[in-house]
């Protein structure tokens, strides 16, 4: 029988098995080589870039000291964690048993054993060094503290508890406890670690006949444990000293720092009594291989966890329960004092003066005589709001812009000096043609200040410029105008070479006048490899290969000065406002930088962040800040930027602070001595707001010296909401030249006002001396007296809105709609004996790009209200023509690009209001009103007042009627006037004609 084997159908796919093809494998390997060079490149490339550019901007030191510290940390540290837990590995494993016990447990460990075998050296080295590379990183990113205690100068200050200088609380303590927690977690690696070698080679047994731990496992982890608790008896031993930086809520301050009597009587003992049970303990254990026994060891540390709990926790409570609250404040007022006296030194505030003050509602033009600086410099010009007034007149061209908050600047010299209005007139891609040559090469820099005076506006509203035009021209004279670095200047651009930037379009021509930069700032290009390194740094691979590159090109970028300054001064926390000064052929920005500690003993902590902020924070920008917990600060570094050359100074302003004398000694040659500090920028540098911001937070409840009177807590005070915003956040302080009563003379300064606790009148005003001099930074602060019911801002707000005369003028000034009103920075100044508030009224009309000054509200006292067309008439009207000269309004200038003023706004600061032909309108002085219309007047103020309230409120009922009445009183008006009725406003979910897009809603008193 023959059998035959089917035939096959033909030669199906079968699937490839088996390892993969040689030409596969050196693909796969080739990728894998290029991925690896391309994530080494990139890395180089980060730190190549940085090294460049610290090195063009001449800070190269900050970057190798801070390079070599983070090294130093890293490698240091990282090793000597790899060395430790290397070595309890390695011991663990020499000491484990000879033979291990049969057992279940054992036999599914061996495989374990087995398979480790082959493999123990290389598990051991790859397991340390893991772990010193996590604990090296770690340390490294302590470069700050290393630098600070290697580097640490004598506060000259000794704490009150303990008597220890403040620098060994700012500076040596926090790199104790670093080191401490180090060996900490060094210390339970290790015992981890050596645990489970130990469990793997049977010195630790869970299962199983005889003793659970051999003797070579019971000694090593004893020996571990009892380091454990030696570090423990340090840890207590330094939180004896940290008690007095230790930080909890009392008395209405959340940051409340110190000892308190609790802390001093029942935690500092117990940490003593602590202390010597954690060492007893920690000997006990190192005797356990001795003996071989836990059980002593084990009791010791039961008893230290037992005392821990009764004497560290049980005790001090019972001290406060039954010594403390029967009796608080005779315990706890004299470490109040403690605290209120450290904190008013920690924060620059223990010079501050407080002289009681009882306004007067009425003065003489004797009284104003001393005051009459402070009556011309009143500052009209509100650079929040005129910040548009610049972009629309002094623009120019689409690609500029102005910062959205403008700066308050002197210029001039003697009796010309007057408060300023200055913006800078920088680089807006927004306005080109967007791609990367305009970008980047093309439109490289803004040109020129606009400058106006801060105390007078022409007879249109319109600011009165001394610096104005492209190219600028004024008061200024000659200098070098183009803005490189400016505050909106955030992408990079490519410069130099034979690269042809946009300079700015001649007027006269309309041609674009052409520039190539002539700095000295930069990282040049010309080597290919810092091409690639920069391409790769900004994404942008056209930096390779791209033909407008030319040689001589440089890349400039890290533009903006707050930008450029923390950069080359770390250790710095920035303020969040530069301000450009043109001094010497130059514009520089001038930066304010603050150095901070949270370790000054017995100083309740601040939050930065919390405490800079106000009702302009969302313009002007926030502080920057290397730690927004601290409870020490100091103005101690003017940094300038120059907006041409990007160069960057640093000048040591507090030649006394050892925050700074430390950081220079750790940088040397960064900062430069005050002296020299240029002659021709002196005269405007001025005092820091950031810095004024955080001491009148501090103010708030430490303008209470006595700790009596502070413990009571009924003298607090607190920084009014900004009555003209709409963001509910706290009014700024503001920039003005005033007398203040004890000066002899007016000086810049910068001032803030206070109301009492959930109250609105006025308790204080403060004023700091803003000015470089003997007096600089002097705090002067007016109490008001008991008896005085001096208005706070927002009760002055609701006074200007509800006086009779001043609705009327309002509504009219509004036009039914047309216009709308914006209200300037309510100034209060103590003049001839009383207070006199100033707030610049601002319409635009409709249409109009910008706001123009219309009229000026002014109160002095509690009830002497004006609102007049121009400062000067305002000042008539409550001083009965006894003021002193106010600036005149100047005469618009039909050349200047002043805009003319609204159909809706009045064309002279002496004429009343002309409202459009649709509303009612105000008569003219010495014109009649008939009884019909001033009713129908009134009606319709009430009648608006009610749906803005109603509006606030979610009342939609109430803004339904209050809408309707409104329009029935328009009606009214119209039909007093004889003319044809105006149109009822919509209702619906938008308040009443004029409410909206003001930005300044009616105050709540």
């Amino acid at each position: 029988m023959v059998f035959q084997m089917p035939e096959r159908s033909g030669p199906g796919f079968r699937r490839r098995v088996g390892p993969p093809s040689r030409r596969a494998r050196v693909a796969l390997l080739t990728l894998g080589v290029l991925a690896v060079l391309f994530l080494l490149f990139v890395m180089f490339a980060g730190f190549w870039t940085d090294w460049l550019w610290f090195r063009s901007v001449h800070y190269s030191s900050v970057f190798t000291t801070q390079l070599w510290t983070k090294i130093g940390l890293f490698a240091v540290f990282g090793l000597l964690m790899a060395v430790i837990v290397g070595f309890n590995i390695w011991l663990a494993h020499r000491l484990r048993p000879p033979l291990s016990a049969m057992s279940v447990e054992q036999q599914s460990l061996d495989r374990y054993r087995a398979g480790l075998a082959p493999f123990k050296r290389w598990a051991l080295i790859g397991v340390s060094l893991v772990i010193g590379l996590v604990a090296g990183a770690a340390a490294s990113g302590q470069w700050r503290t290393w630098l600070m205690w290697t580097n640490s100068t004598s506060f000259g200050e000794k704490d009150a508890q303990f008597g220890m200088d403040v620098s060994f609380y700012a500076f040596d303590l926090p790199f104790y406890e670093f080191v401490l927690g180090f060996a900490f977690s060094a210390v339970i690696v290790s015992l981890l670690t050596s645990a489970l070698v130990h469990y793997l080679y049977g010195g630790l047994r869970l299962q199983g006949p005889g003793r659970r731990a051999s003797a070579g496992a019971q000694g090593h982890l004893a020996v571990l444990l009892g380091v454990f608790v030696l570090l423990k008896a340090v840890a207590y031993w330094l939180d004896r000293y940290a008690l007095a930086v230790k930080t909890g809520s009392y008395k209405g301050v959340s940051g409340w720092t110190g000892l308190r009597y609790v802390d001093a009587n029942a935690f500092l003992p117990a940490k003593t009594i602590l202390f010597f049970v954690a060492i007893i303990c920690a000997v006990l254990f190192f005797l356990t291989p001795v003996r071989r026994t836990w059980a002593p060891a084990l009791i010791g540390l039961g008893l230290m966890v037992l005392s821990a709990v009764l004497i560290g926790g049980l005790y001090p409570a019972i001290v406060q329960q039954f010594q403390v609250k029967p009796n608080e404040q005779a315990k706890e007022t004299p470490y109040i004092q403690k605290n209120i006296d450290a904190t008013r030194q920690a924060y620059g505030i223990a010079d501050s003066q407080t002289t009681p003050y009882t306004p007067q509602g009425s003065t003489t033009g004797d009284a104003l005589k001393p005051d009459a600086q402070t009556i011309a410099d009143v500052r009209l010009l509100d650079p929040n709001i005129v910040s548009q007034t610049f972009q629309s007149l002094e623009q120019q061209r689409n690609y500029y812009a102005f910062p959205s908050t403008l700066d308050v600047d002197r210029y001039g010299k003697g009796a010309d000096k007057q408060d300023t209005v200055i913006g800078l007139r920088e680089l807006d891609l927004n306005g080109v043609q967007r791609n990367w040559i305009n970008d980047h090469f093309k439109y490289t820099h803004g040109y020129g200040a606009a400058v106006a005076k801060g105390n007078q506006v022409d007879d249109k509203g319109g600011p009165v410029f001394t610096e104005s035009g492209l190219p600028a021209t004024g008061a200024l004279g000659d200098y070098e105008q183009r803005i490189y670095y400016g505050e909106k200047t955030t992408t990079y651009s490519i410069v130099g070479g034979s690269n042809k930037e946009i300079d700015y379009t001649d007027t006269k021509t309309g041609q674009n006048v052409e520039y190539t930069y002539g700095g000295a700032s930069g990282v040049s290009l010309d080597n290919p490899l810092t091409r690639a390194a920069y391409a790769v740094r900004f994404a942008e691979p056209q930096i390779l290969y791209a033909g407008a590159i030319t040689d001589g090109a440089k890349v400039i970028y890290n533009r903006t000065p707050k930008e450029r300054v923390e950069k080359v001064a770390p250790w710095l926390s920035i303020d969040a406002d530069p301000y450009p000064v043109v001094q010497s052929g130059h514009v520089v920005w001038v930066v304010d930088g603050y150095t901070t500690s949270d370790g000054f003993p017995f100083s309740s902590k601040t939050t930065l962040g919390a405490a800079t902020k106000d009702s302009l924070t969302n313009q002007r920008g926030e502080l920057l800040t290397v730690a927004n917990q601290v409870n020490y600060i100091r103005n101690s570094v003017k940094a300038t930027v120059d907006a041409y050359t990007g160069e960057v100074k640093l000048y040591q302003w507090d030649e006394k602070d050892p925050v700074l004398k430390t950081w220079m000694k750790a940088f040397p040659g960064t900062v430069e001595p005050k002296a020299d500090i240029p002659q021709s920028l002196l005269p405007h540098l001025r005092y820091p707001q950031d810095m004024f911001k955080v001491q009148r937070d501090l103010l708030g409840q430490y303008h209470v010296t006595d700790s009596n009177s502070f413990f009571n807590g009924s003298d607090i005070w607190q920084v009014p909401v900004d009555p003209t915003s709409d963001t509910k956040q706290v009014q700024p302080p503001y920039y003005v030249t005033l007398r203040m009563p004890d000066a002899a003379a007016a000086s810049f300064s910068l001032t803030s006002t206070f109301v009492p606790n959930q109250r609105p009148n006025l308790a204080a005003f403060m004023a700091v001396n803003a000015d470089p001099g003997d007096d600089y930074g002097k705090i002067r602060i007016l109490k008001m007296t008991g008896e005085t019911g001096a208005p706070g801002p927002g009760l002055v707000q609701s006074k200007f809105n509800s006086r009779q005369e001043v609705a009327n003028q309002i509504f009219a000034l509004k036009s039914g709609g047309d216009t709308e009103l914006e209200y300037g920075n309510l100034l209060t100044l103590p003049v001839g004996g009383g207070l006199l508030n100033v707030e610049p009224v601002y319409v635009r009309g409709r249409g109009a790009k910008y706001p123009t000054l219309q009229k000026v509200l002014a109160v002095y006292g509690d009830d002497n209200v004006a609102f007049e067309n121009t400062l000067e008439d305002a000042l008539k009207k409550l001083f009965a023509g006894q003021a002193p000269p106010a600036t005149p309004v100047a005469p618009s200038n039909p050349g200047s690009g002043t805009a003319p003023t609204s159909p809706a706004t009045p064309t002279s600061p002496t004429a009343p209001a002309t409202p459009a032909p649709t509303a009612p309108a105000t008569p003219a002085p010495g014109g009649t009103i008939s009884p019909e219309l001033q009713k129908a007047l009134s009606d319709a103020a009430k009648a608006y007042g009610d749906s803005q309230t109603a509006f606030k409120n979610g009342d939609w009922v109430a803004y339904g009627n209050a809408q309707k009445a409104l329009g029935d009183a328009l009606k009214a008006a119209e039909a007093a006037r004889g003319g044809s009725p105006a149109p009822a406003p919509t209702s619906g979910g938008t308040p009443a004609p004029g409410a909206a897009g003001t930005g300044s809603p009616s105050p709540q008193p």
